[in-house]
């Protein structure tokens, strides 16, 4: 297979098996990739578009699993599955079940009791789910997308913004979002807010 990826700071980089999961063979360069990814991307979140989804189901694996499928679907064989293979960030992945479990209870809490303001609920969840690594490609993208379905479907409040800049190239954007994804690791999620809504 021709791909040949140079990683960014904060990407996972994917196994000689995952990268074999790539569809589309004349794909080469990480910049082809981005491309067929985006457009993948904004067809998943066409789908979101108009839907009302219950709070029980959106915070649900199934819910994960389907939209990481329809973001990555088209592109990677394995999109939807969670990843089998150990990565340099997430926890072990035999325990991607128990931890998202928990993940999806405690948001389910934060949201029927009014825990935090929605724009924490949202990033909070968006973070956990990260840090978790379900996948072996695309979780940054696909937990942004959950904290902005968060706000969207659960509070009915507009997406959240990122910076207004693409966080899948190297930029003083992206270093911000890498900087203040650090700073919520050690459970401070001000910057991490602050960005997401500048």
């Amino acid at each position: 297979m021709g791909l040949e990826i140079n990683y960014l700071d904060g990407q996972t980089p994917l196994s000689e098996e995952e990268l074999d999961g790539l569809k589309i063979s004349s794909i080469t360069t990480r910049e082809e990739l981005d491309e067929f990814e985006q457009f993948n991307i904004e067809k998943a979140i066409q789908w979101t578009f108009g839907k009302k989804i219950q709070p029980k189901d959106l915070l649900s694996e199934k819910f994960i699993k389907d939209l990481h499928k329809r973001m990555y679907g088209e592109v990677w064989k394995w999109a939807g599955s969670f990843r089998t293979s150990e990565k340099n960030l997430g926890i072990k992945s035999y325990l991607i079940p128990v931890q998202l479990k928990q993940l999806l209870d405690d948001a389910m809490y934060w949201y029927e009791n009014q825990i935090y303001s929605p724009d924490e609920v949202a990033v909070r969840f968006k973070h956990q789910l990260v840090s978790i690594h379900c996948f072996a490609n695309g979780n940054g993208r696909h937990s942004r997308l959950m904290a902005d379905l968060i706000m969207e479907k659960l509070y009915n409040e507009p997406f959240l913004t990122w910076g207004g800049s693409s966080l899948v190239k190297s930029n003083e954007k992206r270093k911000e979002y890498i900087n203040a994804i650090k700073i919520a690791d050690r459970h401070d999620y001000r910057q991490l807010i602050m960005f997401a809504k500048s």
